[in-house]
């Protein structure tokens, strides 16, 4: 069956392989970002099955045009991608307030925007899917991502919780969590360092930076197949709660889950009794 399917960030990276997988599969595609004239160059110019519209996600305003002109031109909106997020490294510490103000606007603030404009049409339809990339960093923390780690790990909390929210009107979610793939994230137009320099960390930090440098492009995971997964995923009658993409993320988030469990259980001799007595007794 034919989607709609909306997707944010389509201008470059994973969100472009995702936009011409959806088109390949025979999709109808909304295609956002913040250059629309990037996003059609991107895709291959006009196409009928096509929509390309402006969004930057922290805009509410734009984020209900979007939506409008979405409805407006096929009618209804089937699948919502959340892709768009930007990433900024460092050390806490290194990280100004206002970086991790802007790491939190965008990429958890950016998807609510889109998220709270294009609910009221699935709800409406009774039906619809909403689908939020996190990354591996939503499920672990990682070295020099604690800006990044914070903004993934809030989006996994809020889209757990939005389930309930939304499931009785038909509405399926789920959370994607790639591992390393060969997506524009670490590009300079993605990624911002860390403004603020502390002495104890300038070693690292100038390591960690060179490193995350030298990553970019090398990654394992391709991100076209991972866009094709996703449009397989979006068309599944049930589809998972949650998607951990990569053969790097998998072995990483299973080992999590496990070291979870085991600490939930270390957990009993503390914290098993600490009902009160009187709940005890009874």
């Amino acid at each position: 069956m034919n989607k709609v399917i909306f997707i944010t960030g389509a201008g470059r990276g994973m969100g472009a392989d995702i936009a011409r997988a959806a088109l390949t599969a025979g999709h109808q595609v909304v295609a956002a970002g913040r250059t629309p004239q990037k996003v059609l160059d991107a895709l291959g110019g006009e196409q009928d099955n096509l929509l390309v519209t402006g969004l930057d996600i922290t805009e509410p305003d734009q984020a209900r045009a979007a939506t409008e002109a979405a409805v407006e031109r096929f009618g209804r909106i089937d699948v919502l991608i959340n892709n768009a997020a930007n990433f900024y490294a460092g050390y806490f510490e290194e990280i100004s307030p206002q970086q991790m103000r802007a790491q939190i606007e965008t990429n958890v603030f950016g998807p609510m925007n889109v998220t709270r404009a294009i609910l009221p049409v699935m709800r409406k339809q009774r039906s619809g899917h909403v689908i939020t990339i996190s990354s591996l960093a939503g499920a672990v923390g990682l070295e020099f991502c604690a800006a990044y780690a914070t903004s993934k790990f809030a989006v996994e909390g809020w889209m757990e919780s939005l389930r309930y929210d939304i499931e009785p009107y038909g509405i399926a979610t789920t959370i994607v969590e790639p591992g390393f793939f060969r997506t524009e994230l670490l590009v300079d137009a993605s990624t911002t360092w860390p403004e603020l320099s502390i002495d104890d960390y300038a070693e690292r930090t100038a390591a960690q930076r060179t490193q995350w440098q030298a990553i970019n492009g090398t990654q394992e995971g391709d991100p076209a197949k991972v866009a094709r997964a996703l449009i397989t995923l979006a068309g599944q009658e049930n589809p998972p709660l949650r998607f951990v993409a990569g053969g790097d993320a998998i072995p990483t988030v299973a080992e999590k889950g496990r070291t979870l469990t085991e600490q939930a259980e270390a957990s009993r001799a503390l914290g098993g009794n600490l009902a009160r007595d009187d709940v005890r007794a009874a």
